[in-house]
């Protein structure tokens, strides 16, 4: 038991192998960050597609755009730090919430202590300024060193905070996410952690009333950007600076003063803007409304999004499994919609599902079992085509039947045939002769075979030896069997022609049927196995085939094949007897075909009067045909069988006369029953032969 438990744990393992590989060729690719640029790309297309969501926050950016570069020629950039004092007290007029200046003045002026000391007058008027520092890294002979530049003294002193700027690249040079809290160096304390420039805003923001989220804990969030650039409200530095701004348009503000022409060199690509760009005061209005909302990106954790990677390439191997390829193609590519459209419902919540990793495992699970699929099938094709035909070879790969090819224990047709008086025929030819006219033979009879749904389970010299109802079951079995048997016999004579005129001596078959339980499929050795079948059944079949030969039947089926197709082939029962091997006796029958009778048939619509021989049971029945040799009834008695027999009287039908036989029931189908004459009266004969004469033959069938 533990064995077999283990041989279908083995099977059904190394049927999901390429899912299993896929799996952990994913889970590899994910740790060593080798798709996480296909994640991020996907990250930037689901800004895309989610599209502009208006900002909420109340934030307005004061833009030194290309207007104001133009419109202010007359000075050189960097501005002078007086009139950007005067911009603060035009805003700081209008009573904002906070100010942040996203420019750097870690430097005195060139214009002289007075520039600077103006703007420092300005920032400590308004009270509510966040100034720009920065955290560099510096390379040295030997070490690297980091040092944070921060406004001068006389600038800073009157802010109420001043924040680094910085922000942070991914490995493609897109921003993506921002840090609430910098790590700042710090002679004493190594590293020292500063609130960063938005988060400084936001802590005035909500200082003065504004309703806020509280600031993340984490290092660093996704920032949820809004939009494309100018998503936000702005006005230019010039429009504010010459009062063409109304104040009023700053209360209740965070006004972020920022550069945003390209020639200042602020301007980063983000997640929304592949292939353009976006100016960096309006990445920190993004930042802003992240922190105001609190709704930034929210990561599904690495190890449940891999985890769902493992799941879709087990998933993507046993759709290959269970269904065709390209049926499972199908449902794989809906299931890839699938889960892309809830990647999408969940990032228009918020959150961020790495559907990548997915994809690529879905994809790699379903195309490497696929591929491993191919090959082992068009191996076991190869493999089954050398034992079945090709009809069978593709119902069994349609139907995945793997069970029908191992051993075990079913009901079968067996049927053995072979050439009478082969050695004493082979002895009068050339080698090369035989083997011409057995490989004729052979051929011929393998088509037929394989026509009637038989397996040729092996050739023993000149001997066929066939299977039906194996590998794949057919209630037909025995009456396939058997029809197969009449399609040798008729088959044989056109060879038999051919041989004839050849050899000037006629082929003839038998034919040996048996139906019983075996054992069957792939048997024999590990190295040589073959498809076959063993048992009493087989046994029995193969002794009823040189049985022909002493009861003059060409066809000779058994008692238990004969219950499966009595009354619909013409059969004669041909008594008991015991083969080798068996103790009791076994009923045999021969069944007369089709093509042998001497006799032709011709239809015939008449009454007839049948009286049994022995009891005196009489019946009025109707006639189907008729020939020399016998003639079909219709409504005959149910319990009237095979074996019996009659007197008969035939009338009408436009007989010259009445036609007076005695003969005995043969086969039986229904109420249609086929009778052998035994005797037929001396004035009867010439009716016959004329009626047959003057009718039309009727189709040979399996009918009697």
């Amino acid at each position: 038991m533990t064995t077999r438990r283990l041989g279908r744990l083995w099977n059904l393992t190394r049927r999901h192998l390429g899912g299993i590989a896929a799996a952990l060729l994913t889970v590899g690719l994910v740790y060593s960050g080798s798709i996480e640029w296909l994640e991020y790309r996907a990250l930037d297309e689901l800004f895309e597609l989610r599209g502009l969501r208006k900002p909420t926050s109340p934030i307005v950016v004061v833009a030194i755009d290309t207007s104001t570069l133009a419109e202010l020629s007359k000075f050189q950039w960097p501005f002078p730090r007086a009139m950007h004092g005067k911009l603060i007290d035009r805003i700081s007029t209008g009573r904002p919430l906070a100010i942040g200046v996203d420019i750097l003045f870690d430097t005195p002026s060139s214009r002289g202590p007075a520039d600077d000391e103006a703007l420092g007058a300005a920032i400590a008027r308004a009270g509510n300024v966040v100034l720009a520092a920065v955290s560099v890294t510096e390379g040295a002979r030997y070490v690297d060193r980091e040092e944070i530049n921060i406004p001068i003294e006389v600038i800073r002193a009157g802010a109420a905070a001043v924040g680094p700027v910085n922000q942070f690249t991914d490995f493609d040079g897109h921003i993506r996410r921002t840090a609430p809290r910098v790590a700042v160096p710090d002679l004493q304390k190594r590293y020292e952690w500063w609130l960063g420039f938005d988060a400084q805003l936001h802590r005035l923001a909500t200082e003065a009333g504004l309703p806020t989220k509280p600031l993340p804990t984490a290092n660093q969030i996704l920032i949820n950007f809004t939009g494309p650039p100018w998503s936000f409200k702005w006005a230019s530095y010039y429009e504010v600076l010459n009062g063409e701004v109304p104040a009023e348009v700053f209360r209740g503000k965070i006004v972020l003063i920022g550069a945003t022409d390209p020639a200042l060199h602020d301007i980063h690509t983000t997640a929304f803007t592949v292939g353009r760009s976006m100016p960096g005061v309006e990445i920190h209005a993004n930042v802003l409304e992240t922190f105001i909302r609190g709704n930034a990106i929210r990561e599904v954790p690495l190890a449940a999004s891999t985890g769902l990677a493992i799941v879709a390439a087990l998933v993507g191997s046993a759709l290959v499994v269970r269904l065709r390829a390209v049926r499972a193609l199908v449902v794989t590519t809906a299931l890839w919609v699938a889960v892309a459209a809830l990647a999408y419902v969940a990032f228009t919540s918020d959150v961020w599902m790495r559907a990548m990793s997915f994809t690529i495992a879905l994809g790699l699970g379903y195309t490497a079992t696929a591929t491993e699929h191919f090959i082992r099938t068009q191996r076991e094709r190869r493999r089954m085509s050398l034992f079945f035909s090709h009809e069978v070879v593709r119902t069994l790969m349609r139907e995945r039947d793997e069970g029908s090819l191992g051993s075990s224990r079913r009901v079968v047709t067996v049927l053995f045939s072979d050439i009478r008086d082969f050695t004493s025929l082979s002895e009068k030819l050339a080698p090369e002769q035989v083997n011409e006219m057995v490989l004729d033979y052979l051929t011929e009879m393998t088509e037929i075979v394989e026509r009637n749904g038989g397996v040729v389970d092996k050739y023993i010299g000149d001997c066929v030896m066939a299977l039906y109802n194996a590998p794949l079951a057919n209630p037909e079995h025995a009456a396939n069997a058997v029809r197969t048997g009449l399609e040798l016999q008729e088959r044989a004579l056109s060879v038999s022609a051919k041989w004839h005129a050849k050899i000037g001596v006629p082929i003839r078959c038998g034919v040996g049927i048996n139906t019983g339980e075996a054992v069957v499929g792939f048997l024999g050795s590990r190295k040589r196995p073959a498809y076959t079948a063993i048992g009493d059944a087989v046994n029995l079949a193969a002794r009823l085939e040189p049985l022909t030969k002493d009861h003059g039947a060409a066809i000779i089926i058994s008692e238990y094949t004969h219950e499966l197709v009595k009354g619909r082939f013409p059969t004669r029962p041909l008594g008991e007897v015991t083969v080798k091997g068996k103790l009791l006796p076994v009923k045999i029958y021969g069944v007369v075909p089709a093509s042998m009778r001497q006799h032709v048939r011709v239809a015939l619509d008449a009454a007839a009067t049948l009286t049994t021989i022995g009891d005196g049971q009489s019946r009025r029945v109707g006639t189907a045909d008729i020939s020399e040799g016998g003639l079909a009834l219709t409504g005959v008695p149910a319990d009237w069988d095979v074996g019996r027999k009659i007197r008969i009287r035939v009338d009408g039908g436009g007989l010259s006369r009445p036609v007076l036989a005695e003969g005995t029931i043969v086969s039986r189908r229904g109420d249609v029953a086929g009778v052998q004459f035994t005797t037929v009266e001396d004035d009867s004969k010439p009716v016959i032969a004329d009626c047959v004469a003057r009718g039309r033959e009727t189709p040979l069938d399996d009918d009697p």
